[in-house]
């Protein structure tokens, strides 16, 4: 009778933790790193970022730290969030080295893109609440400002609001990801997500108004891309699917022709499900 090692069983999964260990390791390295290259500059990145507000207050106006350490702790907060998601390229890299050898080739033929579609979209998101939501967002609370009153901001609580707004948005533009992944893992379908546009619409509002503050500009300046791209994230899956049928169709051996003539069947069954 052959003897049982339970080292054996117990040594692949200490190798996986060992390997997670040493990824989690570079990625907070890689953020210690960026941040000690950026802290020597962190007041000149507040200012860049106070610029859409300054850009709206009363000549003469300034922004203000009513704690004590605000001018020392706000900076540092900034640099410190800032060094996270710009390291969110080689965070994503270490977390598909970990997960890759676990996949099937075309898996890791998808998975590869969404990781760096995922830091892109979530920069996009960041550019489109600086350049766009920012400037307009300040400009109707300034022009809303009664005129008894001051609009002297408090540092520490404009980058709460600040950062705040750039996780969200960037959160938001990751909404195509989400979507093929749903579709790719089989959780729901194309045809599915497309009967239900109109409560995807009203949620993309709904999350728009628990994300943005309580003026109806900035809660349109999230909703609005997020339905569009949900949109995006519906035409890719839609293509992803249907090169996954065709490599499927292929390795049973079918013909160009029955590739389509089934494709076609599909299609005509998923329009009747949606008529019906």
């Amino acid at each position: 009778m052959a003897n049982h090692d339970p080292l054996q069983t117990e040594m692949p999964f200490l190798s996986h933790l060992i390997a997670l260990r040493d990824h989690l390791l570079r990625i907070v390295l890689t953020v210690l790193i960026v941040f000690l290259c950026l802290f020597p500059f962190s007041n000149d990145l507040f200012a860049v970022l106070a610029q859409p507000l300054m850009a709206h207050l009363p000549e003469g106006q300034n922004m203000i730290a009513i704690d004590v350490a605000s001018p020392f702790l706000s900076p540092l907060k900034l640099t410190l969030v800032l060094s996270i998601y710009l390291s969110m390229p080689i965070a994503f890299y270490h977390i598909w080295a970990f997960v890759a050898p676990g996949l099937y080739q075309h898996e890791k033929r998808l998975i590869a893109p969404l990781l760096a579609s995922s830091s892109f979209l979530f920069y996009m998101g960041m550019a489109f609440a600086y350049y766009i939501v920012f400037p307009l967002v300040f400009s109707f609370f300034a022009s809303v400002t009664p005129v008894e009153v001051e609009m002297s901001t408090d540092i520490r609580s404009y980058l709460d609001f600040t950062l705040k707004m750039f996780f969200a948005f960037g959160l938001a533009f990751e909404v195509p990801i989400f979507t093929i992944l749903l579709i790719w893992t089989g959780f729901t379908t194309v045809t599915s997500l497309r009967q239900k546009r109109p409560y995807i619409v009203v949620g993309a509002f709904v999350i728009g108004m628990l994300l943005t503050p309580p003026d109806v500009f900035s809660q349109t300046l999230l909703a609005v891309p997020m339905w569009l791209l949900f949109e995006a994230g519906l035409f890719f899956a839609a293509l992803i699917i249907k090169d996954k049928f065709r490599r499927e169709s292929q390795a049973q051996g079918m013909s160009e022709a029955e590739m389509d003539a089934e494709w076609a069947k599909r299609e005509a069954e998923e329009q009747q499900t949606k008529e019906d």
